[in-house]
């Protein structure tokens, strides 16, 4: 688990701003979406090309955040990362070899493309397939179409990777005029640094940060 710290000159900038650290005091639980965001074997299984060291640890309180919005009469949605081998541009940041692994293991069939096996998938869960960085872009998914539908205005974020995929999930969410909450617990990067950097973004700019349990007792 990360060591979460956001500096004071981040806090004050988020004061100064808009008045208060928390923007999302309540979430009316009814109209609010857990995005958990590729909790899959390609990124949490030892051996995988894209493996996180440490993704494993988020489960608990993914599971616990799925449990609680489930209860509540919110939604719980997982995203897979999934294969696009025309992103030919994205090809150019990864060695030939590496770049090969990765896509593999997120193609449909592969067992890095599925959900991991610890994660507590309801039968009444929704499963999203992206195809980009962030699921809310054009061309990735038809998640926002999918979130409009259920009555969802407000998306809770969680998963990994902190620093790619979750932020800029959650970027393009609020964007989008979604309420964005990003669990600073919940969520996943390689190092403190690049996870602290993501939480100071996100709370300047895009949305509350807040603890699973911080979220779950806003839920009404």
């Amino acid at each position: 688990m990360h060591r979460v710290s956001i500096p004071d000159y981040i806090l004050e900038r988020v004061v100064a701003r808009r008045g208060t650290v928390t923007l999302f005091e309540r979430l009316a639980a009814r109209n609010t979406a857990l995005l958990a965001i590729d909790m899959q074997n390609a990124f949490m299984q030892q051996g995988m090309a894209s493996y996180l060291p440490g993704a494993t640890d988020l489960v608990p309180n993914i599971n616990k955040l799925a449990a609680a919005l489930r209860r509540a009469g919110g939604r719980v949605v997982w995203i897979r990362h999934t294969a696009d081998p025309s992103w030919d541009v994205y090809a150019r940041f990864s060695k030939p070899e590496q770049r090969q692994a990765a896509l593999a293991s997120y193609t449909p069939g592969h067992i890095g493309h599925a959900i991991h096996a610890s994660l507590a998938v309801e039968p009444d869960d929704l499963t999203i397939d992206k195809r980009r960085f962030s699921a809310l872009i054009q061309g990735s998914s038809d998640l926002d179409i999918r979130l409009r539908r259920m009555g969802v205005d407000t998306v809770v974020i969680a998963g990994v990777v902190t620093n790619s995929c979750c932020e800029c999930t959650a970027r393009d969410a609020m964007m989008l005029n979604y309420k964005t909450v990003f669990v600073s617990d919940a969520n996943g990067a390689r190092t403190d640094e690049e996870h602290n950097a993501t939480l100071g973004n996100i709370l300047r700019l895009f949305g509350d940060v807040a603890t699973t349990d911080e979220v779950i007792a806003r839920l009404g």
